[in-house]
């Protein structure tokens, strides 16, 4: 059986390498091709279609709308394939009715379809220990699982289609507004005279404190105090745009969306002051003042 994977970028890579690993024969595309080099048992594809016709099973790990919009509808994308006996399986973060539409196309040219965005930064995602939200049709699920199996330390199937996005977003809501808060609540203590990286270490092992907390505390007191950003595992350009997917998704179903309009408010202005680029758990320290140790 081949693999195929469409998006070789911060997660689709790891995940690549990861089954590289475990054994699978992989045909990779990216828009880059450069990025899908390297990896053994691998043969890098011209277009989507390729890896489509190539493949038995497909995974799509694109960034955001525009990048789905290029690889399923645009010249040489995954739709111009004839699907029979294909599944797809969709793991970007989007809106429900984004994957909604997905199926119905994908299913149009005979193909199964699954969302499964993930839980789990690069670091997960390089050792199979991701946590799989899988959203779709039971035969999909089926067909998907056994590769999924391989990516995930927890799989869940949640539902129909749309399911999976809604708690992804879900998933993602209190870890950008935890960004943000741990951010303030470094500038309160630092307002009386406190060390940040003492006030860092002691917010990090607090009960208000969440599991990510601990390995973003030492980047966080570099951009403090050195003002480097380090290295990007999701960038604020990306946040914002998981942020809005958030606040839309509660507007249409009516619930609240007070706290997570609020941060990204905050997330908006700094990215347009140049933050875009960093990682989006620096959010929180944005505006304030070189710190010393």
């Amino acid at each position: 059986m081949v693999t195929g994977i469409v998006g070789i970028g911060n997660m689709g890579r790891p995940m690549a390498e990861h089954l590289s690993e475990v054994g699978e024969t992989l045909a990779l595309w990216n828009r880059s091709a450069g990025k899908a080099q390297g990896i053994a048992g691998s043969t890098v594809m011209e277009t989507p279609r390729a890896v489509v016709e190539a493949a038995d099973i497909i995974l799509s790990v694109l960034a955001n709308d525009g990048a789905l919009d290029a690889a399923y509808h645009g010249p040489g994308g995954i739709l111009e394939a004839d699907l029979t006996g294909k599944t797809i399986i969709e793991f970007c973060t989007t809106s429900p009715a984004t994957v909604i539409a997905l199926e119905k196309s994908v299913e149009a040219r005979g193909g199964l379809f699954l969302e499964c965005p993930v839980s789990g930064n690069v670091v997960p995602a390089r050792s199979g220990q991701l946590m799989g939200l899988a959203g779709g049709k039971q035969a999909a699920f089926d067909s998907a699982q056994p590769l999924l199996a391989k990516l995930t330390r927890r799989l869940e199937h949640l539902g129909p289609t749309g399911s999976g996005a809604a708690m992804k977003l879900a998933v993602n809501l209190p870890l950008m507004v935890y960004w943000s808060a741990l951010g303030e609540a470094v500038g309160l203590a630092m307002a009386k005279g406190i060390d940040p990286a003492l006030a860092l270490d002691v917010l990090a092992d607090s009960s208000g404190a969440i599991g990510a907390a601990k390995k973003r505390v030492p980047p966080i007191l570099s951009m403090l105090v050195d003002q480097d950003p380090g290295v990007v595992s999701l960038s604020l350009k990306n946040a914002i745009k998981d942020m809005k997917l958030m606040e839309d998704l509660a507007v249409s179903s009516g619930g609240p969306s007070g706290v997570i309009a609020a941060t990204l408010a905050k997330a908006k202005i700094a990215a347009a002051s140049g933050w875009s680029d960093y990682d989006n758990s620096l959010v929180g320290v944005f505006g304030q003042g070189k710190a010393t140790t």
